[in-house]
């Protein structure tokens, strides 16, 4: 019987661990032994194989953070990659308490991400043992704290409710951040618990509860006030969280606050410039951008903004600054994202620089770039590009948005929601935002499965 559970278990393709529940080879009594062991009645451990599954959760977890913002994986990568995490998780699950054994393990490292696999497992068997394990793992560590944040994204809100109700009803700040994040995650408005969260002594809550009411939708505007209310405070954290919500539900002072988030260093800088582009007014965005492109530190904020604007007027532009090795590739993420053309299978790749070194930034200060932020982008070849847009400028008339090729519609932002790239989805749940006030941002970094299935119904 040895073979054939280890290998029903032990499989890690899309179906992975769920083979244990269809494994029609062997005898009759293997059949009946692995029947035994998927219900529960027998479960044979072998620990190398569980000890599989700790590895491959792990692993797949992180490639999965680096990959969710990622210019080249779309919906269905996330789909395949998130099936094949859940079919080791549930090679967890069905190993019972030796999987939580050493999984647990975990929960000593000293890495954020390693709190994944535990946390998943801990709050969806809703053992308060293994939930106070984790929390006491996490003690006051932000970093954690998003990893279990994450992991109760990843469950069903129906799972993920009863522990969150537990975050917030807590006398710790800390907790109830992670109750109101993990809420937002799952695009669902707390009521009051929200409301108290805005008024909070506790900085780290009041800004992740700023930043709530904009994924949300805004709350028809009912808490727009409340916010404006910190555009000026002292805290950078909740000046930007106020900021940025209030300028995606259209307030005009709060995009002004949001351009101060732009210039200087900030981790933050591109998610306000997503915000800030797309509420200004074309012509000033223009001029705004202009200005980023005559410095060298802010050129490549203005190559970005450009494709964020979708204005085929930059696109001469943009052509010229193909040539520039550190701005190559970004331009030609920048003019696809204008006129939808896909550089790569449109046979208008070039060749990497020779000698390019695309690591990190040697400069500590410099969040913008903690790895090469256009990693897995082509490079892009000038000459056919001129001679495309040659062909085709009179398809785009300047002074009207585009976005991938079209003009910006909600049919068409469903549609990249379905078939785009990560960047490309993350733009369009932004433009969606904004084009319908009201309306949840899409998530589009929740799991793909789940991401599919609500795109079903859609509207």
């Amino acid at each position: 019987m040895s073979a054939p559970l280890a290998s029903a278990v032990s499989t890690s393709d899309e179906q992975g661990a769920r083979r244990i529940l269809c494994l029609e080879q062997g005898d009759e009594a293997g059949r009946d032994a692995v029947r035994r062991v998927a219900t529960g009645v027998d479960r044979s451990i072998l620990p190398s194989v569980v000890e599989q599954h700790v590895d491959e959760a792990n692993s797949l977890w992180m490639v999965r953070n680096h990959l969710i913002s990622a210019p080249h994986w779309g919906i269905r990568d996330l789909e395949r990659h998130d099936a094949r995490l859940e079919a080791h998780l549930h090679g967890l699950r069905l190993a019972g308490e030796a999987g939580w054994e050493l999984c647990s393990g975990l929960l000593e490292s000293n890495y954020p991400e390693d709190m994944f696999a535990p946390a998943v497992l801990a709050f969806e068997k809703g053992a308060d043992d293994r939930v106070r394990e984790v929390l006491a793992a996490v003690r006051q560590d932000k970093k954690k704290a998003r990893t279990v944040i994450s992991a109760l994204g990843w469950l069903t809100y129906e799972q993920a409710e009863p522990h969150i109700g537990n975050f917030l009803a807590s006398e710790s700040g800390f907790h109830r951040y992670i109750g109101i994040a993990a809420s937002a995650l799952h695009r669902r408005d707390t009521g009051d618990w929200l409301d108290a969260a805005l008024d909070d002594d506790d900085q780290l809550l009041k800004a992740r509860a700023l930043r709530a009411v904009g994924e949300l939708g805004g709350r028809e505007g009912k808490l727009t006030s409340k916010i404006r209310e910190y555009l000026n405070a002292d805290n950078e954290e909740v000046r930007f969280s106020a900021a940025w919500s209030a300028a995606l539900i259209g307030d005009e002072e709060a995009t002004e606050v949001l351009k101060s988030f732009v210039i200087p260093v900030s981790r933050c800088r591109e998610s306000a410039l997503n915000v800030v582009v797309r509420r200004m007014e074309p012509a000033r965005a223009i001029a705004w951008l202009k200005e980023l492109s005559s410095g060298r530190a802010t050129i490549r904020l203005a190559v970005v903004g450009a494709g964020i604007l979708g204005d085929p007027v930059l696109v001469p532009w943009l052509l010229e600054q193909m040539k520039s090795t550190e701005l190559s590739r970004a331009a030609g993420e920048a003019f696809t994202l204008i006129t939808g053309v896909d550089i790569e299978l449109e046979g208008m790749k070039g060749f990497r620089p020779e000698g390019f070194d695309t690591g990190p930034s040697d400069d500590p200060d410099d969040y913008s770039v903690m790895m090469d932020a256009d990693a897995n982008l082509p490079w892009p070849d000038p000459d056919p590009i001129w001679k495309w847009w040659n062909l085709n400028a009179k398809r785009f008339p300047c002074g009207e948005r585009h976005f991938l090729g079209c003009r910006v519609s909600g049919e068409h932002l469903r549609q990249v929601l379905r078939t785009g790239c990560q960047r490309q989805r993350a733009a369009a749940a932004l433009e969606l935002a904004i084009l319908e006030p009201g309306r949840p941002l899409f998530e589009v970094k929740a799991p793909g499965f789940r991401q599919l299935e609500k795109l079903k119904h859609t509207g």
